[in-house]
């Protein structure tokens, strides 16, 4: 898949950088930090268990996972990325992978975040993706998903990009995947790029 050798060169390549941009982000974004202090609650609130971080670039969010006692490890696709994230935070778990293919048992998590990552996923591979995501979790499991809101119309592959969707559409996305979606909220209306982190559930039974 071309697209994703785009994305991973393209962050391997920006990787120090990127690290840099947002080493203070969850401190200056403090209705998205506060998504991931939910996310971290709502896993307590089943138990505990691992947590996987899909996309979690240099560990930033990993790391903040792990200050709020979650189980947490991470996931990238870029190898540059999960270098500096087990050099910054060597007390955490970080691989090199794809949410396209995880390497994980079915049923294994408590929680799977992919905070502002599924947004280079292409229209026609999200599907597989949740499905990925639903695999992995165990009955009443919870996922959480942030990303750019907006109408696409463009080639959204490069890092500093991202494709844009509606909370609608992602959230249909998530119950076709057999989610049941709990909670919706929107980021920064009144800016030009909104924001929105959808938390979602595998059912504890099944739901198809």
């Amino acid at each position: 898949m071309t697209w994703l050798s785009e994305t991973r060169n393209s962050y391997d390549a920006d990787a120090a950088d990127y690290a840099e941009e947002t080493r203070d982000l969850l401190e200056r974004k403090l209705h998205v930090r506060a998504g991931v202090v939910l996310f971290a609650d709502l896993v307590r609130a089943i138990g505990g268990g691992p947590v996987a971080d899909v996309g979690c670039g240099p560990g930033h969010t990993t790391a903040l996972l792990r200050e709020l006692g979650a189980d947490a490890f991470g996931i990238d696709l870029s190898p540059a990325m999960i270098e500096i994230a087990r050099r910054e935070h060597s007390d955490a778990r970080f691989e090199v992978g794809s949410m396209t293919d995880l390497r994980l048992a079915d049923a294994s998590l408590a929680g799977v975040l992919a905070w502002w990552s599924l947004i280079h996923i292409p229209d026609d591979a999200v599907a597989g993706v949740l499905a990925q995501f639903h695999r992995v979790l165990r009955p009443g499991g919870v996922a959480a998903v942030g990303f750019h809101v907006g109408d696409d119309h463009g080639d959204r592959t490069t890092r500093a990009s991202g494709y844009l969707r509606q909370p609608s559409r992602v959230a249909e996305w998530l119950r076709e995947a057999g989610f049941t979606v709990e909670s919706q909220h929107l980021l920064n209306p009144d800016e030009p790029k909104p924001g929105a982190i959808l938390f979602a559930r595998r059912p504890a039974s099944p739901s198809r």
